[in-house]
């Protein structure tokens, strides 16, 4: 069923009027003049003899659109978007398996065993709720709190784990921190670790996408309220409306961008209300609600693929620290995080309307949940089994044909290895 949705997708029963820049109370009285607008090549508007700045205050609040309550009951049944069972129940593994991933994997940086991780709890809803929705030949740009993009597109326990840990089944060769993923075979560019940097990249490769005779594909670009701050954010959100890009700008608005709140990133509405002042066409969702995100992004991705480039604020909570970098209780409650955590719970959402459905159980959940944590642990015990990649890697695979400075430095360190071999671990890497 179509998302009965305007150019905010938000259906006029959610809200008195469709999103909008400004409301008609708020505005000076425009005084008619023979109809007189103005006719400047940088806006056009009309006359007024009434003087009235504008502040954040002189707009109706964006409006979050969502399909369930939080006891996964849906509010109104013509947006339950009806999706299939086997999706469903794809979605829902998916976010158990993350979930799980997430605790072993966190334990194991504490244990020593890897260098960092980073957590997605709380915000599982808004990863599979936008896979779901696109094609798989879509281009995926993420940060690196996406990773049930990343199970959901089919990347296996497997390779994220060796990318975690460096070993020499890494895609990366070792090179990246943990959490950087990346899989060519499924349309996810590797993640980087400055904040934005993929947001004005997304623009560009929806640009040449643009180009493409009869393009039936799109870029989603994931970014959270912290990158939102960024300069390249702006830059992108600019370049994908004047240049009509087809693509879905993805804001994880979580709450906090580390340890700084929302409430010292930015004033105003939101990410939200960025989108309609740059010309994008926008909507703000309940990223806690896998349905309500998958309705958008479906919606989003028709538009994008029409070169209307899309602006969607996802409203969730990050439970987790940070990284294993933070400690998240130096500058908020804990009570605040278990509330959301009892009471938002995108898992225990989707959870509650596939048992309305008759598609899930008690005795499914347990037998998931086990099954989830059995691929984890025995993946990660195989991965500190294998060995680390070469250590000419981090000198190959750079330039096509490797320039003289890179070759002497390799020659140096091989004539150094030989003399100091016995001071170096190499039967923990590959060799020749």
């Amino acid at each position: 069923m179509a998302l009965r949705i305007g150019v905010s997708f938000v259906r006029l029963n959610y809200l008195r009027h469709a999103v909008r820049l400004l409301s008609t109370h708020t505005q000076p009285e425009v005084i008619n003049n023979g109809g007189s607008i103005s006719d400047f090549p940088g806006a056009r508007a009309p006359y007024v003899t009434e003087m009235k700045f504008l502040n954040e205050n002189s707009y109706d609040l964006i409006p979050i659109y969502r399909v369930m309550d939080k006891n996964g009951e849906v509010i109104d049944n013509r947006e339950d978007p009806n999706i299939d069972k086997d999706t469903l129940l794809h979605m829902y593994k998916t976010m158990v398996q993350l979930s799980q991933m997430d605790k072993i994997l966190y334990e194991s940086q504490r244990q020593g065993r890897i260098s960092f991780y980073m957590t997605n709890y709380g915000e599982e809803g808004i990863h599979v709720g936008s896979a779901s929705a696109l094609s798989h030949r879509d281009l995926v740009f993420a940060q690196y709190r996406e990773v049930g993009v990343f199970l959901y597109r089919g990347m296996t326990i497997t390779e994220l784990v060796n990318q975690c840990y460096g070993n020499c089944e890494d895609p990366g060769k070792g090179r990246q921190m943990p959490v950087h993923y990346g899989s060519k075979q499924h349309n996810i560019v590797t993640i980087s670790s400055p904040l934005a940097t993929q947001m004005p990249q997304a623009v560009g490769a929806a640009y040449a996408l643009k180009r493409v005779p009869n393009n039936d594909r799109c870029v989603i670009c994931y970014f959270g309220d912290g990158a939102a701050s960024e300069g390249d954010a702006h830059a992108a959100f600019n370049f994908a409306a004047t240049l009509d890009c087809p693509v879905i700008m993805m804001c994880r608005n979580n709450g906090y961008a580390i340890s700084t709140p929302t409430s010292e990133q930015y004033r105003g509405d939101g990410i939200a209300s960025r989108g309609p002042a740059l010309g994008m066409h926008t909507v703000r969702v309940d990223g806690t609600d896998a349905l309500a995100v998958h309705n958008a992004v479906r919606r989003a991705r028709e538009l994008a693929l029409n070169n209307k480039p899309v602006l969607i604020e996802a409203m969730s909570y990050r439970v987790g620290h940070h990284s294993t970098s933070d400690d998240s209780t130096a500058y908020r409650p804990v009570e605040e995080i278990q509330k959301w955590t009892k009471e938002e719970s995108p898992i225990q959402k989707l959870r509650l309307y596939l048992e309305r459905k008759g598609f899930w159980d008690a005795d499914a959940e347990k037998q998931c949940v086990k099954e989830a944590r059995d691929t984890v642990v025995r993946t990660m015990q195989e991965a500190e089994k294998k060995k680390r990649p070469h250590w000419k890697e981090m000198l190959e695979d750079v330039y096509y044909d490797m320039p003289p400075r890179l070759q002497k430095q390799m020659n140096q360190m091989e004539k150094h290895l030989e003399k100091y071999s016995e001071h170096y671990p190499l039967n923990q890497y590959q060799q020749d």
